[in-house]
């Protein structure tokens, strides 16, 4: 569920007419829902409400301060997975404390960072992050908290690109060797190794391929305890997907998985760790385009838009499917015709859909791409000299630009000329 609705023939987002942000904005842009980023944190916590947990929110799904801001305030912990994204946790408010530190690639920089200011624990991914961690540590006269991600060897059945679970991967240690590293962790003076982690991968439809993985979890759990390790956290990644294609049959709800979770975790007595991204901040935003051109080709025609491939990637790089619904809600009994909907960028690649059935559009008609809230903005660059689009947050029936469009002089003005030239 979303809080996007048609209203008296217009697209709303909460109680603001999309049009009338666009008109204050200009196009594209992003538009986030509060009720919907607070409702689906809320729904997860709910899940989880007979362990001992903490939702930390996955950053990376969508790092705007004020979306983050949103949700520490509703108690919400986050995941970071670098620098730049610890120190944008920091700076909307969330103490050390609430904040995990995954990542294959930490530098010795990135954990001198967190160690001084804070954090939870690493989620650890390999031997020699694992010993760079302890140096800092000692280094700095600390202990640093960790858990050790497990890779379990189950194939999510997701995209290729977001599996993270299996053999093949670059995630994690394999789950054969975890008695051999744990008790290399138990040895190093620097660390206390307070748990598990594990993650499959992303946008998963079926509740199979976690509860495969959890079940290693819970048997790894028992024996590492019965070899002295002290394992009381249980951090159990993300990856619950969401109903980008309204015509599939929805996901599994929170509380399915969270009722997966006690069911083969509950008996351990361990905190309960989840991150999830795409669930949170998926739903909760559009990406608001404009039609520049509709034009006729060899047996289709075009929507040619002013979003590209450069504001909203997920097309051009997964063949993702986004919803793409008019802004002006067409009259009941329109005829449909198929549009191939595209971007301005130089590239074959920039098209959002092929031979999308959609009511007869114009230029200038606004359209919104749904479930555009995650790995949208966070993912976007300015190819082609396109500045970055503006990122819009309402509350209610207000509305607060929450990253502006850049300027093409700011933009420009970003390079700097060698004194040769």
């Amino acid at each position: 569920m979303d809080h996007f609705l048609y209203r008296d023939g217009a697209l709303f987002a909460e109680d603001v007419a999309v049009s009338e942000i666009a008109a204050a904005v200009g196009t594209p842009f992003y538009v986030y829902s509060t009720a919907t980023l607070l409702r689906h944190y809320h729904l997860f916590d709910e899940a989880l409400a007979g362990m001992p947990h903490l939702v930390c929110y996955a950053m990376k799904a969508n790092s705007n301060q004020a979306v983050l801001r949103t949700l520490a305030q509703a108690g919400a912990g986050m995941d970071v997975v670098s620098g730049g994204e610890y120190r944008r946790a920091r700076a909307a408010g969330v103490p050390g404390e609430r904040i995990v530190f995954s990542g294959v690639g930490k530098t010795a920089g990135e954990i001198r960072l967190a160690l001084e200011g804070g954090i939870r624990q690493f989620n650890v991914e390999s031997e020699p992050e694992m010993l760079v961690l302890n140096a800092v540590a000692r280094e700095l006269g600390v202990v640093a908290p960790i858990t050790i991600r497990v890779n379990p060897d189950v194939d999510a059945k997701t995209h290729a690109k977001i599996a993270t679970g299996k053999s093949e991967n670059k995630f994690g240690i394999p789950i054969a060797r975890a008695r051999e590293v744990y008790r290399m962790a138990a040895d190093l003076p620097g660390l206390d190794v307070v748990g598990i982690d594990v993650h499959i991968g992303s946008q998963l439809t079926d509740l199979a391929p976690f509860e495969q993985a959890y079940q290693k979890v819970a048997e790894l759990t028992e024996i590492l305890r019965g070899e002295g390790h002290d394992i009381r956290r249980l951090d159990l990644g993300g990856g619950l997907g969401i109903p980008y294609e309204r015509s599939n049959a929805a996901p599994p709800l929170p509380t399915d998985y969270g009722a997966m979770v006690q069911r083969t975790l509950g008996h351990l007595g361990c905190e309960i760790e989840i991150e999830p991204g795409r669930l949170i901040a998926g739903n909760a935003g559009l990406m608001v385009s404009a039609v520049i051109y509709v034009k006729s080709g060899e047996g289709r025609d075009f929507l040619i838009l002013d979003g590209a491939m450069n504001d909203l990637i997920r097309p051009a790089m997964y063949d993702a499917y986004h919803d793409i619904v008019p802004v002006i809600e067409p009259a009941p009994g329109v005829e449909q015709q198929p549009y191939d909907v595209v971007g301005p960028v130089c590239e074959s690649g920039d098209t959002f859909a092929r031979q999308r059935m959609m009511a007869p559009l114009k230029a200038g008609d606004l359209v919104a791409f749904r479930s555009a809230g995650a790995y949208g903005a966070v993912m976007a660059s300015e190819y082609n000299s396109r500045p970055l689009i503006p990122e819009v947050l309402v509350q209610g029936d207000q509305f607060a630009i929450i990253r502006a469009r850049p300027s093409f002089d700011e933009m420009i003005n970003r390079d700097t000329i060698p004194h040769w030239l």
